[in-house]
């Protein structure tokens, strides 16, 4: 199997596999584990570098945002791509020295070495754009893995879904069909296999969904075929569906009730700071709200473990924490991820309509910093 073909990492590739198999031998050919296909390539896509591009030195390029819908667009001018759930970063080489960069221009060349050692074989003035990534013990892409890594294990990937600039030559203003093209062909053979191409998902927009639902990835992004590189714009061009809005989150606390608990405090981990997010009242059934209170025993806390609260006030939704909120809360030494089912991830931080679905097994190992 080519390098280039997608999500061949643990159980993700039999379980798309298996999703693929539902189609037989249709026209939409799920080849590789994301339902891909990267051979069947128009010849329109077939560029000549150097024709009509602009020199390009390779720096820092505002990515290309997506517009959120609930509705995939539909036709031979859109294809789809899996959205992925990880950092978005810039993968760059120029004069001979390469940078990890996120989508607001951070240096994360440190922070990713080992995603910066495999760029090294990039060309020199050469950008890309991507996904850096790390899968649970399940083979999924997981968020709340990629957070609470201690070093390079587990292992990480960054997927590559554009190209912006090759060789100095800026291809920002050439169609998408033909950026990745170059993508596939120019320098993805040139890459170690912790940097992986973004396959097309050749099938229509309801087999993906359909596939994406059953395996558990996060959502959909199609995109437009001509679409040009627009840096730091949501111009519709691209637009991405979630279709399964769930992610994990540790818990750092609870609201009591006179049995056992009201509602989970749950947050996500920015370096070593864990950040709280929500309160998750739903998803419980009296038997699972006893059962995950026992799970609370021996984490008992006297201090918050969440680095922004207080806060200032409830917000809009009311899932805001603020000093008077906290002198009813307990703490828990951050041991315990919640897989948790949301509307919304709000601009104040904070979920909508939160669900819980299960604790996450195996839980977090490491130590209770001092």
């Amino acid at each position: 199997m080519q390098k280039a073909q997608m999500l061949g990492a643990r159980g993700i590739a039999e379980k798309v596999d298996g999703a693929g198999r539902q189609f037989g031998r249709s026209s939409y050919a799920f080849a590789t584990a994301t339902l891909s296909s990267s051979a069947n390539v128009p010849a329109a896509s077939k560029l000549v570098i150097g024709v009509n591009i602009q020199k390009f030195s390779a720096r820092f390029v505002e990515p290309m945002l997506s517009l959120a819908v609930a509705k995939l667009p539909e036709g031979p001018g859109w294809t789809y791509e899996v959205k992925f759930d990880g950092y978005r970063a810039l993968g760059l080489k120029t004069d001979g020295r390469v940078q990890v960069l996120s989508r607001n221009g951070r240096d994360f060349t440190a922070r990713f070495a080992s995603i910066a050692r495999a760029l090294e074989a990039l060309p020199n003035e050469t950008v890309i754009d991507g996904e850096i990534i790390a899968y649970d013990t399940d083979g999924r892409p997981s968020f709340s893995v990629l957070q609470n890594r201690l070093s390079d294990k587990p292992q990480l990937h960054l997927y590559a879904f554009d190209l912006l600039a090759l060789r100095g030559e800026d291809l920002t203003e050439e169609p998408l069909e033909k950026r990745r093209e170059l993508l596939r062909r120019k320098v993805m053979p040139l890459l170690p296999d912790s940097i992986r191409y973004s396959e097309t998902l050749e099938a229509s927009a309801a087999e993906v969904i359909d596939a994406v639902r059953r395996q558990g990835l996060e959502g959909v992004v199609a995109k437009r075929r001509d679409s040009k590189y627009q840096p730091g714009k949501r111009s519709g061009a691209w637009q991405k569906m979630p279709i399964n809005k769930v992610r994990e989150f540790v818990i750092g606390g609870y609201t009591p009730a006179p049995r056992n608990f009201d509602a989970l405090l749950v947050g996500y981990y920015e370096g070593r700071k864990l950040m709280y997010v929500a309160k998750v009242r739903g998803g419980f059934t009296p038997a699972l709200r006893d059962s995950v209170f026992r799970r609370f025993r021996g984490l008992e806390s006297d201090r918050c473990p969440f680095k922004n609260l207080p806060e200032s006030h409830k917000g809009r939704w009311g899932e805001g924490v603020t000093a008077e909120d906290m002198k009813k809360c307990r703490w828990l030494k951050p041991r315990l991820v919640a897989v948790v089912e949301y509307l919304e991830w709000t601009a104040a931080n904070h979920l909508r309509h939160s669900k819980f679905q299960k604790l996450k097994e195996p839980q977090i190992t490491k130590a209770w910093p001092e």
